[in-house]
Order: C-alpha cells, then structure tokens, then sequence
C-alpha cells in the first residue's frame, strides 16, 4: 500500500478507549533517526501479531516506572488501585520542546494497557500514540512495549495516561514541556512551577465501573469525588491530612499547570482572592487575560499565572463540575487544594486556619463557561490553510441497540445506549490494530467506507430521525492522501436521549453520591459509604 497514504480512523464508541516524582530533563533524551513500524518478528515474539506494551519505564534517573497494583486509602476505604510506579497520580515527565523521548512499559497489573501520550503531535511515530487497537494490541500482563516519540512545535502542559478500558482514572501523570535551551518563556519567568491534575475519583473499581456500563448498556456510574493531584480534599471524611497543599511566598508568581484528568466532568476551577492570567492551553501560548475562573473540558489544560499579592494565610483551589445538560446525573461534589503562604514570620497559617473559599460559578452557568472560552485566543494571527481538499460533515450522538434475549438493559424500552458517528457505531478489531493492518495491508480488519455525511438529513438539534436510531456496528474508516487539507464539521445530534439517559444511569447505578442538573449543588460532599470491590479479570486481545 502506497506510503503517501495515511489514515483518518474515526472512533466512535469514546467510553471503551479509556484511560511528581524526582524528574531529570536530559537524562531519557536519546537520538531517534528511525521511525519504522515494529517488525513482524518483533511481534511474534510477543506472541501476537500486533504489538502491545505493558510495564513503563524511562531514561529518568536510571529506574524502571513499572504499571502495578498498589493499595491506597481514599474517602475511609482502602482500595487496590493501578498505578505507575505505585505512584497516584503517575511521575511527571519534565521534557524541552525538541526531545526525543525513549519510555518502555512494562505491565505488572492484571489488565492490558496502553499508554497515550495525550496531546503530543506523532509526526511520522503513529506507533507511539497509544490508543488500544488502533495504533497498537494492548500490553498484556507480563509484556512490555518501547515508547519512542520526538516531541516537535509545542511547549507548554500535556499529560499521559492509560488508554485501555477505564485505567484512565488512576493511571495518569503530568507531561510538562518547557521551551529549548537558551530559549526563554514568552513571559516573565515563574518563581516557581506546579502540575494540578484535576481527576474522578470511585470507590468501586473502575473497570467494574465501564464493564457494568457496558452490561447494561445504560450510562456509568459517576464518580464519588473530584480529586486535586489525587487527593479529594479536606472537605471530604477522612482527607483533611492528606489534602494537597501547595507552599508559596509573597508577592512571588506561580505558574500552576492546570490537567482536567477527569474521564466524565468539564470542571470550573478558582481560587479564592487571587486572579488567574491563562498564558496558555493544551501545550500551546495564548494571548494573555486575566480571568477568576477556568473551565477545563477532560483531557484540556490550562496554564496560569498567580501572583501572590494577597494578605499571608491560606486560600482554596476549588474544583466542581461544569453541566449544562437538562436532567442529567453528575458528580455534585467539590475538590480542594490549599495555597498556604510561608511569609517567614512567627504565625502559624497551619491547619488551624480555615482557608478563605473562592467563589465557583453554578453547576449550569453556561455563560461562564462560554464567557472563559472566548477569552482564549491565539497571540499571533493563524494562518488558515487553502484551498480545502475534503470536506467531511460527522454528526456525533446516541443511537440504539436492541437488548440480548433475556437480559435486562439500561436503555428506553429495554434497549442498549451506544455512541455513533454518521450513524457508525465504532466496532473494535478483534486481532490485530488498526494501523498495523493498514501499514502490513492485512484484509478483513477494517473496510474504508466511513460517510463523508450524514446517510440521513434532519434537524440536527430537535428529534433524531427513527431511521437513525440504530446505527450500524462496524469498522469503518475514512482514508485522506497526506498533505490534504482537510474541513470537518462536528454535529452534536443526541438531544433526545438526553433526559432518557439520566433516567436509565440512575437506574442501574449504585449507591455513589450523586447529583442531577435539576438539584442545588452543595459546597460540602457527602460522607463516603464503604463498597466491595469487585476484581476484574485480564481481557484478551479482542
């Protein structure tokens, strides 16, 4: 198959993809002159033919990050998570723009991995991206896969997590870029820097948590908690000592490198007394303004500068979910961190001070959330590339499917939710990956057939046509000629399950503190109830 071609691959079905410690910026930096596919005896060896990492490790102080069960205690319950390194969140990866980054995974956990490092452009290194069955098999427990990616054009915060099933919510860690040698910030230097992972949090395995989803085909559970560097928060039971704290001095400006890591939850972020001046998102430098408040889809950031100018004691950094459906169930909680300034003085600003509380803009303020957005803006005017090659028109919504004989489901009238695109619902492969049965044209994994449009006109914003309630299961992608350029238009079209689904995730959820967008949030979370944990079982290459 000709090498000038690449493939678009549409995923459809969002909710199967899911999912700092001592850092050294040059020491798991290495010369990557190749960026060759993995061979197939390479991938025999591992015992399949496709490739599949597990355990992690990196040229990073000589030591191996290995992805593990480890055992913490959140909310008054212990539980046995996966972590990287047993660390929660993961290591934070310090890079310069222009790195090459050489990181090996090995899998010690009972699950099959992959690891996406989300965000970075994969110019030529598709087979360091990470999405399982797409760009690679999963790492299976016991295997390892090398990571090999130059990082090329962006400078700022991104992240990795895991990309298999729901390891997301624990396997994640800051991926911080800052610009070359002898190249400097294109703002004052920082007095100091912080990655703040915003996250969910169950007291329930995750896996047990999808795999119910996926059972019933209603919607999942939500979380118990928002968390703030994995940490929900003093105004939860049993957190108050754990609670992340962040020590800064007076009239010093911090950058605070906000991650949305959450699977489920656009969140408003604040903190009390002080102003945010976002100087950049997603690994990329914006236009400078000042703002109170963020708001941070999941797998976004949002880089800020802080000045602490504020009288020496101890502020919030408050987080809460951002929800502007009608009806829908959330997560109606709120996670803290605390600023506490060391002015170098006899008073103590210890635990014994109440922090002030910022101000959170409601639940469902739309025009927060739409007056922060538009605040966003490039600090140079963007080139538009022309003329356009492709236009493509994707509606993106909820579809239909029946309900096994026998089983009872989570949908309207004992049906099962499932995600579509142009009426695709997104079917993964079962043996091979996406990209090595298109680089090794293998047949039969996947046919190039995906809908430029919509098979079906109608009015996108009202009542789904019935023809379209089904969708049709398959495998189907969209093939574009490199260099191509390329418009898409994004259709929401899913409005009328939007009160069904509220309906059905109550239904089949359990007893995981929750709220819907007809309720009053709370500043103050419900107390945590104790829950069995249910272990999964490792899934195979499907």
């Amino acid at each position: 198959m000709a090498c000038s071609r690449i493939l678009f691959l549409l995923s459809c079905l969002a909710l199967a993809l899911l999912a700092g410690a001592e850092v050294h910026e040059h020491e798991f930096i290495v010369s990557d002159p190749l960026h060759l596919p993995p061979s197939s005896e390479f991938m025999a060896s591992h015992g399949a033919l496709c490739t599949y990492p597990d355990h992690f490790w990196a040229w990073q102080s000589g030591r191996l990050m290995q992805v593990q069960e480890t055992p913490v205690k959140r909310l008054c319950n212990e539980h046995n998570i996966i972590t990287v390194n047993g660390q929660f969140p993961g290591p934070t990866l310090e890079v310069r723009e222009g790195d090459t980054l050489v990181i090996s995974v090995v899998n010690h956990a009972q699950y099959n991995v992959t690891i996406h490092w989300h965000g970075i452009r994969q110019f030529r290194t598709g087979w360091a991206d990470g999405p399982e069955f797409v760009t690679q098999c999963p790492i299976k427990p016991g295997g390892s896969y090398k990571y090999r990616f130059t990082i090329e054009g962006q400078e700022g915060t991104l992240w990795w997590h895991a990309h298999s099933s729901c390891l997301r919510a624990t396997v994640y860690g800051a991926l911080v870029i800052r610009p070359r040698e002898g190249k400097a910030y294109p703002f004052e230097k920082p007095s100091r820097e912080v990655p703040l992972m915003l996250g969910e949090w169950w007291n329930a395995n995750p896996i047990d948590v999808i795999r119910e989803a996926q059972r019933t085909g209603g919607g999942p559970n939500v979380s118990d908690a928002f968390t703030i560097n994995g940490q929900p928060g003093d105004l939860f039971n049993c957190s108050r000592e754990d609670t992340t704290a962040i020590s800064v001095k007076p009239g010093e400006t911090a950058l605070l490198r906000f991650i949305n890591s959450a699977l489920n939850h656009e969140l408003f972020v604040s903190i009390a007394g002080h102003k945010m001046t976002v100087v950049g998102v997603d690994a990329s430098y914006t236009k400078p303004f000042a703002t109170s408040v963020l708001m941070i889809a999941p797998g976004q950031t949002t880089d800020v500068l802080v000045t602490m100018d504020q009288p020496p004691t101890r502020y919030y950094v408050a987080a809460r979910a951002y929800i502007s459906a009608q009806g829908v169930a959330f997560d109606n909680t709120t996670t803290t961190a605390v600023i506490e300034y060391d002015c170098g003085c006899d008073t103590d600003f210890g635990p014994s001070i109440p922090p002030a509380f910022p101000t959170l803009p409601a639940f469902n303020d739309t025009g927060a959330a739409t007056a922060f957005a538009a605040g966003i803006k490039s600090p140079k005017k963007v080139e538009i590339p022309s003329p356009v090659d492709e236009n493509l028109f994707f509606t993106v919504g909820l579809g239909l499917f029946n309900c096994k004989p026998g089983q009872q489901c989570g949908g309207p009238n004992n049906t099962r939710f499932t995600a579509s695109m142009n009426n695709v619902s997104f079917v993964f492969p079962k043996t091979d990956s996406l990209l090595h049965a298109h680089y090794y044209d293998i047949p039969g994994v996947f046919t190039t057939d995906f809908p430029a449009y919509p098979p079906v006109q109608f009015d996108y914003t009202g009542n789904v046509s019935r023809s379209l309630w089904q969708p049709i299961p398959a495998t189907k992608l969209y093939k574009l000629r490199f260099g191509s350029v390329v418009q898409i238009v994004l259709q929401e079209a899913s409005s009328r399950w939007r009160t069904t689904l509220s309906t059905s995730t109550a239904t089949t959820s359990s007893s995981s503190p929750r709220a819907s967008a007809t309720t009053t949030p709370r500043r103050t979370p419900r107390s945590s109830t104790s829950k069995t944990r249910r272990r999964g079982t490792p899934s195979p290459c499907r």
